[in-house]
């Protein structure tokens, strides 16, 4: 018997945003590591707004920012809009950012605004060391061979700009 294709929304859910993550995505690997990588830098966040003496509104958290922009990095996202639309039905997104289903997205900029203040800090390099130093205790890391599979690489740069490497104006 087929069946009617009807929609109906409950007014409530039981469910957390958890629930909709696969317990073998790998997302849930980096995410002990990031958020393990991102508590060793609370003194760090803690200088980087200290002199906000002025008052106004609280800040989005900088742990938040860093995991939008790792997920960013991570899944190819051109731009902070284009992450912010996708963070807006991506429950996946949500939930490695740390949002819930209630939170409205931020505008992109957001990410602007805030960045200056994550590169005066260096806090981007301090968690990419905390994240390398969590993969080197689990010997993950290697010094022996680094490759990578361009065909994975998705460029972002037009045919007409590439230059041949013997300098000559071949084609």
């Amino acid at each position: 018997m087929r069946g009617a294709d009807t929609y109906t929304e409950g007014l409530f859910t039981l469910k957390k945003l958890d629930d909709f993550v696969p317990g073998n995505h790998p997302l849930r690997v980096i995410r002990t590591m990031v958020n393990k990588a991102l508590a060793e830098m609370g003194g760090l966040f803690a200088r980087m707004y200290e002199d906000d003496v002025k008052g106004g509104r609280p800040s989005i958290a900088p742990e938040k920012l860093l995991r939008a922009m790792l997920l960013q990095v991570l899944y190819s996202v051109r731009s902070e809009r284009q992450l912010m639309e996708q963070t807006q039905y991506n429950l996946l997104f949500r939930w490695f950012i740390g949002l819930s289903m209630d939170d409205a997205t931020w505008v992109p900029t957001v990410f602007s605004k805030n960045r200056q203040r994550l590169i005066e800090h260096e806090a981007v390099v301090v968690f990419f060391n905390e994240v390398l130093k969590q993969a080197d205790k689990k010997k993950w890391l290697s010094k022996e061979h680094f490759s990578v599979d361009g065909t994975l690489i998705q460029a972002w740069a037009g045919h007409k700009s590439f230059v041949p490497k013997d300098g000559g104006d071949d084609a």
